[in-house]
């Protein structure tokens, strides 16, 4: 059974199929692609998404408060700024609810603030089950030190 869930994902735009860096699709992951890479940002609609010290600091609140509704255990957060990671402990929900949930209420919360801005964050994100203290551990050090 696992012991809480590990969920990251990026800003809009800074992390696009075809990166040097590598990317992940359906179908798992995929090697760098110059070409895909410039398609990618041919059919951007809006600049990368780069969040500011305030930005950062409203996506880590909004997280902290929606964990505290949902009476999930947060147990790190760290928005830097090009992409989040966050590790919770929920009981009960698919491993993606938390990361939907959590790029939901962060961008009504950055809307409010910046309302022209339509794109926030990448289509998608990694969510992993964290099944062991020792895991827990090197990711909860991983999250606050990175």
């Amino acid at each position: 059974m696992a012991i809480a869930i590990f969920t990251t994902w990026t800003t809009y735009g800074t992390w696009l199929p075809g990166d040097e860096r590598g990317w992940f699709n359906k179908l798992g992951p995929q090697n760098e692609n110059p070409i895909q890479r410039f398609d990618a940002q041919l059919l951007m609609s809006e600049n990368a998404v780069l969040l500011d010290p305030k930005q950062r600091n409203l996506v880590e609140e909004t997280i902290q408060a929606h964990c505290a509704y949902r009476g999930w255990n947060l147990l790190a957060v760290n928005c830097r700024t090009n992409h989040v990671h966050v590790l919770v402990n929920t009981s009960d929900v698919a491993i993606d609810v938390p990361r939907t949930q959590f790029k939901a209420w962060a961008t009504r919360k950055l809307k409010e603030k910046t309302p022209d801005r339509k794109h926030w964050w990448t289509e998608r994100g990694w969510d992993v089950f964290i099944d062991d203290d020792d895991s827990l551990a090197r990711v909860h050090e991983y999250i606050r030190n990175q």
